[in-house]
Parts: C-alpha cells; sequence; structure tokens
C-alpha cells in the first residue's frame, strides 16, 4: 500500500549506508526476498508488474526493517 517502505542498512566497509525503497503511489507495496546471496527489495504495482528493485549481498547487510503504515480496522 501506498506508504509501506522497507529501510536496509549495508556495511559499506568502514561506514554503514541507509537505503529506502518505497511504495509511492497507490496500490503499490513492497515486497522483499533473499535468493542466491542476494537481498532483493521491489516496488510492485497490483498486477505485479516491478516498477523498480534494490539488490545487495547478503553478507553485507546489516538489517533489513519493513515499516508498513498503519491501516485502521476499525471499520465494519
Amino acid at each position: 500500500m501506498k506508504g509501506d517502505r522497507v529501510e536496509i542498512v549495508v556495511d559499506a566497509g568502514d561506514t554503514t549506508r541507509t537505503y529506502e525503497v518505497v511504495a509511492t503511489r497507490a496500490g503499490r507495496r513492497v515486497e522483499t526476498a533473499v535468493r542466491r546471496g542476494v537481498v532483493e527489495v521491489s516496488e510492485v504495482t497490483r498486477n505485479g508488474t516491478v516498477v523498480r528493485t534494490a539488490r545487495f549481498m547478503s553478507t553485507r547487510v546489516l538489517a533489513l526493517v519493513e515499516q508498513p503504515i498503519p491501516r485502521d480496522d476499525t471499520e465494519a
């Protein structure tokens, strides 16, 4: 959903770097996957089309924080 985001903290040798992937429009979501030593974070549309992808070596990833937006589930 719009506003969902994932923060990735990566070891860059002598320092750390933080990257964010954010669902920028309504109906988009952020998905994460770990495959063959690579962490992949993608922004995806409703029908499954990948808009953009960030890839990181899993040995360098220090933290992967998923931050969904709060949903109002009180409506009946």
